[in-house]
């Protein structure tokens, strides 16, 4: 039988079938319920939250001593049962729910951020004496440059972070072990564009910035989700 809730107006009484009601257990809900015993004796009068069992206690009947309604939640094995897998399906969504929006917001604010520390250290860099030229296509990377391509993959990290909450057991891990990779990939191509040796260190170093910033904060606000 599963878990129903039995109205009592005032001074209703209702009579407790201990076949029908087989393990159940009753949860007052709202006001006052006395439990009539089965000789006819009043029983103690219990209160909101009190629980009772049913069956084998010899309570015969159900009573309201009040004048306004009283609710009491009946419970069986079953309904158990399915309140848990409910409380935990539910527990699951709303868990998931918050991580997306937690990984949300941390991405709004890292991103941001790392495009603004990059393009400092590239400022910076071209202070000391690196030029940023690319002979390969004969063009020197603007500061703009360095803020758009910060942006861009760093968003990419926040979908990967976004993919793997979703379908992963443990995302925060998992995100570490990919965006390293990621990051190690992405060292290569100043190697192979012909430039001068300060600006392939530069590249590289400007490579780790970034991922310095974005990749412990999306890696604890994956963290926290697991936990």
């Amino acid at each position: 039988m599963p878990a129903r809730t039995l109205a009592l107006p005032g001074g209703a009484r209702v009579p407790v079938v201990a076949d029908r009601w087989h393990h159940a257990y009753g949860v007052v809900t709202r006001g006052r319920v006395q439990l009539e015993l089965r000789d006819g004796t009043p029983g103690p009068v219990l209160g909101h939250d009190a629980g009772f069992w049913l069956r084998g206690t010899g309570v015969h009947a159900l009573r309201n001593p009040g004048r306004r309604t009283a609710t009491v939640r009946v419970l069986t094995p079953d309904s158990w049962r399915n309140d848990m897998i409910s409380s935990t399906d539910t527990a699951v969504r709303v868990g998931r729910a918050h991580g997306f929006r937690r990984l949300a917001v941390t991405g709004l604010v890292a991103t941001p951020a790392a495009m603004v520390v990059t393009t400092l250290a590239a400022a910076l860099a071209r202070t000391a004496g690196v030029d940023f030229e690319i002979p390969d296509g004969g063009e020197t990377i603007p500061l703009g440059g360095f803020a758009v391509v910060t942006g861009f993959f760093s968003l990419v990290g926040v979908v990967a972070a976004a993919v793997l909450l979703r379908f992963s057991a443990r995302p925060a891990r998992r995100f570490v072990w990919t965006a390293v990779a990621l990051t190690a990939l992405s060292m290569v191509p100043p190697f192979l564009v012909g430039a001068a040796a300060p600006t392939v260190i530069a590249l590289v170093g400007l490579h780790l910035v970034a991922a310095a910033v974005m990749i412990p904060a999306l890696t604890r606000s994956l963290g926290a989700r697991a936990d």
